[in-house]
């Protein structure tokens, strides 16, 4: 992994060991981090009384909670890479009793049952945070694209037709996927919402100066009942 941060060119004080499969050295969150997103993921979900969201790269539980506020009736599952996140986020759910949401370790989200999900929420995981200023043309082996590709194809299996993916504050884009075709673009953020932004394509290499606005992803199909 350290020859893989210097060939990223990221500087040694700033270099993070990850953990296998894990793209995102940080576990920086805050709660309620996206009230834009999430407000609007709460006018377009299906209107049922029981929807299922997953968080992916919950860290210790912030967004889960979060989005426990914007769906009082949900069932929210939240999985992270770390098991001391999971350990934390478990320790408040049972602080606070909340009954609706759980919490596992994963490094993916293969362990998920096909069409489980109305909404998959996916925000500042699929990045390296290491790479935003480090100037480096590419972004492998320390991050691939292929890897990236995997797990967001596998997101797809777990939604429902109809159902959301949001996607936020990745090193690549998911236009350049094949599962991409399967969904329509419901949401774009205004750039005052955008972190600053490090693209990669599906060759591994830097797009100077590249943008992506598309943060919202509804899986075509009509809503499975």
């Amino acid at each position: 992994m350290q020859r893989a941060l210097e060939s990223a060119g990221i500087p040694a004080r700033r270099r993070r060991q990850l953990l296998a499969g894990q793209f995102q050295p940080y576990n920086h969150t805050l709660p309620d981090r996206y009230p834009w997103l999430f407000r609007f993921a709460a006018d377009v979900l299906p209107a049922h009384e029981d929807p299922r969201l997953l968080s992916f790269g919950c860290s210790v539980g912030d967004e889960v909670f979060a989005l426990a506020e914007y769906f009082p009736q949900a069932k929210i599952k939240g999985l992270d890479i770390d098991p001391r996140n999971i350990a934390r986020a478990r320790w408040r759910a049972r602080a606070a009793s909340a009954d609706r949401v759980w919490f596992a370790t994963a490094r993916d989200s293969s362990g998920e049952r096909p069409a489980a999900y109305d909404a998959v929420f996916c925000l500042a995981v699929l990045c390296n945070g290491d790479l935003i200023n480090s100037g480096a043309p590419r972004c492998d082996p320390l991050i691939t694209f292929a890897a990236f590709e995997a797990i967001v194809t596998d997101f797809a299996r777990c939604l429902r037709r109809g159902g959301h993916l949001f996607l936020l504050s990745a090193n690549f884009r998911f236009c350049d996927t094949a599962v991409a075709s399967e969904f329509e673009v419901v949401c774009r953020a205004d750039p005052v919402h955008l972190s600053p932004q490090v693209l990669f394509d599906h060759d591994n290499t830097l797009m100077p100066g590249a943008q992506y606005h598309d943060v919202g992803f509804r899986k075509s199909g009509a809503p499975d009942g």
